[in-house]
């Protein structure tokens, strides 16, 4: 049986990588949606720097959100 501390680090964790991967799905949205709008690759390019810095908190997050759930899951 698991220690309450140790669950609410799990859950802590699944939360943040939901939250991390919700963050994943809008960038890929948002990167298709700015595709298919683009009329030159200058606008392109703009776009998608625009999207970067999210996609990079994003996979910052889930990746924390993964090391919670498996230190919750070794202690």
């Amino acid at each position: 049986k698991t220690e309450p501390e140790m669950e609410i680090l799990i859950w802590i964790g699944s939360i943040l990588s939901l939250l991390g991967l919700v963050g994943l799905l809008w960038c890929i949205k948002t990167v298709l949606r700015a595709k298919k709008a683009a009329v030159s690759d200058e606008e392109l390019r703009m776009s998608l720097q625009k999207v970067v810095p999210f996609n990079m908190a994003a996979l910052f997050l889930s990746a924390i959100g993964l090391m919670l759930v498996i230190l919750g899951i070794m202690l």
